[in-house]
């Protein structure tokens, strides 16, 4: 019995989101980009506006921003290269590389140019796209991140302690073995405000994904890359950003500090802060990305 029960849990873990689960009229998609397989959902019609999340999430987490956006608005959210229904890649978790897949995702779409939204990781493969192709990109929306090579990954100068151990080789992977679900819950709670925002179900929704064969791997990787991130970071001079870009923090976390790093690269910068919210802004404060996105992509 207790065999039949962990084979059906294993099924379970590896099943594409269900159409119920999808937003009104999107669709599941995936494409070959980059040498992996990403997939994403769509929705709406209108000019390309790109969703990127950050860990421990996929695709999922943009769904209260999904619907109303793809009222005017062609919406693909993505699962990044290891996270939800993509492919667990084995390397290539430096944001210049995920940028990469996002480039070659939208070149696959048909689109000349599209708004890229990014949070967390996303967020900083977004900062690198805007600034290595600024011929994909015609807004650039970051939610909530530090810009890459900008983190203080180190806890004994006041870094948070969740860096080095998830970059760690096999430990953060054999101590969460069995505990995923625990330990995604226990991470989102801690950087949230709202407690309540994100469900039960959506923790759920995300930890079968990270549970699945390779996923926590996938996700740690992330963070194992964040070094080679650094120094890739430290070779570069003058770019900057030649689109107009807007910050987006929670103020019980990055808050003012992504719009003050961005501000000497982009020309056109503006921003605001959600005085509600904790790390997770499209989730916890859910109607003021959309007001602000909407604001900024509706902007001549």
């Amino acid at each position: 019995m207790k065999k039949l029960v962990l084979s059906i849990l294993l099924l379970f873990a590896g099943t594409p989101a269900s159409a119920a689960d999808l937003p009104p009229g999107a669709r599941s998609e995936t494409a070959k980009v980059n040498g992996i397989r990403m997939h994403y959902v769509v929705a709406g019609q209108g000019p390309l506006v790109v969703l990127l999340h950050g860990w421990p999430q996929t695709w999922y987490k943009w769904r209260h921003i999904i619907p109303p956006l793809a009222e005017n608005y062609t919406v693909v959210a993505v699962d990044l290269r290891g996270s939800g229904e993509s492919e667990h890649a084995k390397d290539g978790y430096d944001k210049k590389n995920i940028a990469e897949d996002v480039a070659a995702l939208i070149r696959h779409l048909g689109a000349s140019k599209a708004t890229v939204v990014g949070h967390d990781m996303g967020g900083k493969a977004a900062y690198l796209l805007g600034l290595f192709h600024p011929e994909l990109v015609e807004k650039l929306v970051l939610v909530d991140c530090m810009p890459p090579g900008s983190e203080n990954m180190d806890p004994s100068k006041g870094g948070m302690w969740h860096y080095a151990f998830h970059a760690s080789k096999d430990f953060p992977e054999m101590l969460t073995a069995g505990r995923e679900r625990e330990y995604i819950k226990s991470q989102i709670l801690a950087w949230s405000h709202r407690k309540d925002a994100i469900s039960e179900e959506a923790i759920s929704e995300f930890a079968r994904h990270y549970a699945s064969p390779g996923g926590m791997t996938a996700g740690f990787n992330f963070y194992r890359a964040l070094y080679d991130d650094k120094k890739f970071m430290a070779t570069l001079t003058d770019q900057k950003f030649r689109m107009p870009v807007m910050t987006l923090g929670g103020r019980h976390s990055v808050g003012d500090r992504l719009h003050d790093l961005v501000r000497p690269l982009a020309a056109d910068l503006t921003g605001a802060v959600s005085e509600q919210s904790g790390h997770f802004v499209p989730e916890e404060d859910p109607e003021f990305v959309v007001k602000h996105l909407k604001q900024f992509l509706g902007r001549k």
